[in-house]
């Protein structure tokens, strides 16, 4: 069977506007397939140099394929599953910087480059003062960056129609402005003047981004009926949901320049990207953290499971829409949108996330994704959201380290594990034995940064609550909360 190449596959060639740092995953079940989409559909006509970040990657294979690769999309679509497949041909060229830095270094002269999207993890936007401009190549992604950059700002005298549109996609907060600032650290540190520096603030923009898709790669344990199906081998297979978000914080030139919103793609600009950091914080992972302690001590193992049953369901959907989303500060009409499509990839049947999956650091995870919204929701409301607290109170019981008489496989810092262990050893089924359990995981500001306690009737609620779960059992507990 043949390999998959531009000879077995027509395909067209574009020129190279994008350069990309990373060949994963993520990437080109990501941005990728958006600039397909968009010189399919919208004629970007944009082609995408990928450079391999590390030493180790897929260039190799990515170029014995011709940049070519098929997208599996499975989901729900619509209101239906579906799940479709394409060839994505948007990548020209792979290069390893290990092997061939001028050849890499070789894209800042290209007149024609525009753009520059990475994903290098959240350990990729990071200084390394050991770089230095003459390394072939530098350790770090910033690294690499500001010296094509400045080998880009040589050959072109400055011009300030050849700065670059960066579109970082590592999952830190403002990526943007910390790759920007690195950057700018390196020209100091190398000695590259003020009129380089003054060039990178005037002639570049550094997005803020926040990028939203499940891409669980490469389908090791269907490739053999996958194969059968395409016809042809294919060593970079990769799938992702159907959902798709991407946010861009820049000026409207970029909204412009890059023209996702004219096909129909998900991508938001805008001036301001915190209240979508925020939604996506509080609506997708809060609802992920408020499923799993409740689900999963109600017997259910998966979180399409848990949507699909009509107790756990329509406790989640009541602390999504009626306890979260009037905390959120975006309209009404973008919150239900977003809120119905967290539901539906939940529910969606390609992929099967396990509770206890993610469950992992449960306390820090109610902290910073749930618990904002319990005190805006009481300082709003000046009332108590109950399901919410209900989940506070399971995870209090989760805690314990059992289900149904077999333990739980817990999963925290060592320090929260023995707080929970010490203190359920001291607790009976007394409603006061339980109470002094609440009060002592809420007082405890090493988990919350404050105490819990002060907020009135907030613990008589979820002393409630863990006192019907541990007597009565969450099934009992969750249908009279």
């Amino acid at each position: 069977m043949k390999t998959l190449s531009r000879k077995i596959v027509p395909t067209h060639s574009y020129p190279e506007r994008v350069l990309q740092f990373g060949e994963g995953n993520f990437l080109r079940a990501f941005a990728n397939w958006m600039i397909h989409e968009m010189n399919k559909k919208v004629g970007f006509d944009s082609g995408v140099v990928v450079v391999q970040p590390i030493i180790h990657g897929l260039t190799k294979i990515l170029s014995n394929q011709d940049g070519l690769y098929t997208l599996y999309l499975n989901g729900i679509k619509n209101g239906k599953a579906v799940s479709e497949y394409q060839i994505i041909d948007c990548i020209q060229r792979a290069i390893n910087p290990y092997e061939k830095y001028s050849v890499y270094l070789a894209n800042a002269e290209n007149p024609d480059l525009r753009f520059v999207i990475s994903n290098t993890t959240e350990a990729g936007i990071a200084y390394h003062k050991d770089d230095q401009l003459e390394d072939a190549p530098q350790k770090s992604y910033p690294g690499k960056l500001t010296a094509l950059l400045y080998r880009r700002f040589q050959v072109f005298k400055g011009a300030s129609d050849k700065g670059l549109i960066i579109l970082p996609c590592e999952l830190i907060d403002r990526n943007g402005d910390n790759l920007k600032k690195i950057i700018l650290q390196y020209a100091v540190d190398w000695n590259l003047g003020t009129a380089f520096i003054l060039w990178i603030n005037e002639s570049n923009v550094f997005c803020n981004t926040l990028v939203d898709r499940i891409v669980p790669g490469y389908p090791k344990n269907k490739m053999k009926s996958i194969t059968k199906e395409l016809g042809y081998k294919d060593d970079l297979v990769v799938e992702g949901e159907q959902f798709h978000l991407w946010v861009i914080e820049a000026p409207n030139e970029v909204k412009k320049e890059f023209p996702a919103t004219q096909c129909g793609l998900n991508v938001i600009f805008t001036d301001n990207m915190e209240p979508y950091r925020t939604r996506k914080v509080r609506i997708l992972n809060g609802a992920h953290t408020s499923l799993v302690p409740v689900g999963y001590l109600y017997g259910i193992e998966k979180v399409r499971e848990c949507i699909e049953d009509p107790v756990v369901g329509t406790f989640l959907k009541n602390a999504i829409f009626n306890e979260i989303c009037p905390t959120l500060d975006l309209s009404e009409e973008e919150l239900i949108q977003f809120s119905n499509d967290v539901l539906d990839r939940f529910k969606n049947p390609y992929l099967e996330h396990a509770l206890m999956s993610i469950s992992l650091n449960s306390i820090s995870k109610y902290k910073t994704r749930v618990l904002p919204s319990v005190l805006e929701y009481l300082k709003r409301k000046k009332e108590l959201p109950k399901s919410l607290l209900f989940s506070l109170a399971s995870l209090i019981a989760f805690y314990k380290g059992e289900r149904n008489g077999e333990s739980i496989k817990l999963a925290d810092n060592q320090e929260v594990l023995d707080f929970f262990k010490s203190h359920w050893l001291q607790v009976d089924r007394s409603e006061e034995s339980l109470t002094e359990m609440v009060n002592a995981v809420l007082a405890n500001t090493n988990f919350w940064d404050e105490d819990l306690t002060n907020y009135k009737g907030l613990q008589n609620e979820v002393a409630s609550a863990l006192n019907s779960i541990i007597n009565n059992g969450m099934k009992t507990a969750i249908l009279n909360a």
